[in-house]
């Protein structure tokens, strides 16, 4: 296996590979570039998540500025939007589905790197180059899931479909569908019910 391969299987792997190395900084490249755009650019900003985040789905889009590992391993599906300061660490396939909403300076953190001290820290090949070895879970938001501002969400990690996270939350574990879920770590609060709709606001109208 190459070590891509191993990346993106959960494996152990040599983050100084220079494929990897290629392609991160091709991503970090294009991020400059995104960033460095207007929000009136969207014809150059369409251009650039070509590029950078090619499954992305009609009517998705990032507001500037965005901070992405590879940018390739990142699968957003239709009308999802995520506000500043949206970093991705896609180490490992990172999927948002359909109509998701991420709020400012989210972070998706799929690698993970060992408990232990001797296996965590750099090292030097022959060569003098700097590594380390890490490894990667995948991440999923389904469908409808909000996002509110601050959230963390680390790698191996499902949000299920139409549930709300907190501010500020840190989510280390799974959350089921249809619930609002909150705190460092992460836990469900209750589910979400139609007594939540804003019809029932009357400040709101």
């Amino acid at each position: 296996m190459t070590e891509r391969e191993k990346m993106l299987a959960g494996k152990l792997y040599d983050i100084s590979d220079p494929e990897l190395v290629k392609a991160y900084e091709k991503a970090d490249r294009l991020c400059k570039a995104y960033n460095d755009t207007y929000i009136t650019e969207t014809e150059k900003r369409a251009e650039i998540l070509k590029e950078l985040v090619p499954n992305l789905g009609k009517g998705s889009g990032f507001r500037a500025p965005i901070y992405f590992d590879y940018g390739v391993n990142i699968t957003m599906g239709e009308n999802s939007f995520a506000n500043y300061y949206f970093t991705v660490l896609d180490c490992a396939p990172v999927t948002i589905g359909n109509d998701v909403f991420i709020g400012p300076n989210c972070t998706l953190g799929a690698p993970v790197h060992p408990l232990l001290n001797e296996e965590r820290k750099s090292r030097y090949k022959e060569d003098g180059t700097k590594y380390d070895l890490e490894y990667a879970k995948p991440i999923v938001i389904e469908d409808g899931v909000w996002l509110a501002s601050g959230v963390i969400v680390c790698g191996g990690v499902k949000i299920g479909k139409e549930s709300v996270i907190g501010a500020g939350s840190v989510v280390t574990r799974n959350i089921p569908a249809g619930v609002f879920a909150a705190g460092n770590p992460c836990r469900v609060i209750r589910p979400l019910t139609k007594e939540d709709s804003v019809q029932y606001k009357k400040e709101l109208f």
